[in-house]
């Protein structure tokens, strides 16, 4: 499928004489939401980080598109990401914020305003961030990474905060997001968000990704996500893919 997709091969990091991440290799593609799964600790938010260039990777390289995130031309406009959602100052309306973000990444001041509609929060544009709950702030730092129409969405945990309708309402922007030929980045802890949001499956524990497919093969071995997660982290379970070749799960590719 044509499109701006991510490429991750052989990205490594260590923390003071410690492996966050080692050999990872996945892709995310274009007209598809990829859920990036695995237990706290596992490495996840380190490896979102290397891919849009905040951490230096000491191996490896992440790609987007084709290209390294510090070499791409118009970075907020090929890549959306929401990484923190404690971003935006407390005193600041949420106009001013995505104002000034507009601003930040050469787009238009008029896109602050489309992007509040589909996110939900054009009601509290003029409001201080400062009074949002943290489901609110949740959907500005979406619409903010929204601003520059990108071809690409990273988000890190994105349904923190969120109740229930919410969820529903982001599981449905970010599917019909691919389906209009973006790619979908997304990791989660939350394993129903997962179940009933994605497409494909990264799976990453102890710093290595361990599995990479759909989610219908992944979960072919287990009556949910959930179990076949379980499955698959846990010390006392072997390490085979859930896959007909029972090769080891090391480095196996779906």
């Amino acid at each position: 499928m044509s499109g701006t997709g991510v490429e991750v091969a052989g990205l490594a990091k260590r923390f003071a004489g410690v492996d966050a991440v080692r050999d990872a290799t996945f892709n995310a593609h274009p007209g598809r939401v990829t859920g990036f799964l695995g237990p706290n600790g596992a490495g996840k938010s380190t490896t979102l980080r290397m891919l849009l260039g905040l951490t230096r990777p000491d191996a490896g390289t992440a790609l987007i598109g084709g290209v390294p995130y510090r070499d791409l031309d118009d970075p907020s406009g090929t890549v959306g990401a929401v990484l923190d959602i404690a971003g935006a100052h407390p005193a600041m309306t949420a106009r001013g914020h995505l104002r000034a973000y507009c601003a930040l990444g050469g787009h238009a001041a008029a896109n602050a305003e489309r992007v509040a509609e589909p996110t939900g929060i054009s009601a509290y544009l003029d409001r201080r961030v400062g009074s949002f709950s943290t489901g609110m702030r949740q959907r500005l730092s979406l619409a903010t990474a929204l601003l520059g129409d990108p071809a690409v969405l990273v988000l890190d945990e994105p349904s923190n905060g969120l109740d229930p309708a919410g969820i529903v309402w982001l599981r449905t922007f970010l599917r019909e997001y691919a389906a209009s030929g973006r790619t979908v980045l997304l990791s989660s802890h939350v394993l129903t968000e997962l179940q009933y949001g994605v497409d494909d499956l990264v799976l990453i524990d102890r710093g290595r990704v361990t599995w990479e497919g759909s989610l219908a093969e992944f979960t072919a071995h287990g009556t949910s996500l959930e179990e076949a997660f379980l499955r698959f982290t846990s010390d006392a379970a072997p390490r085979t893919a859930p896959g007909a070749s029972g090769a080891p799960i090391e480095g196996v590719r779906a």
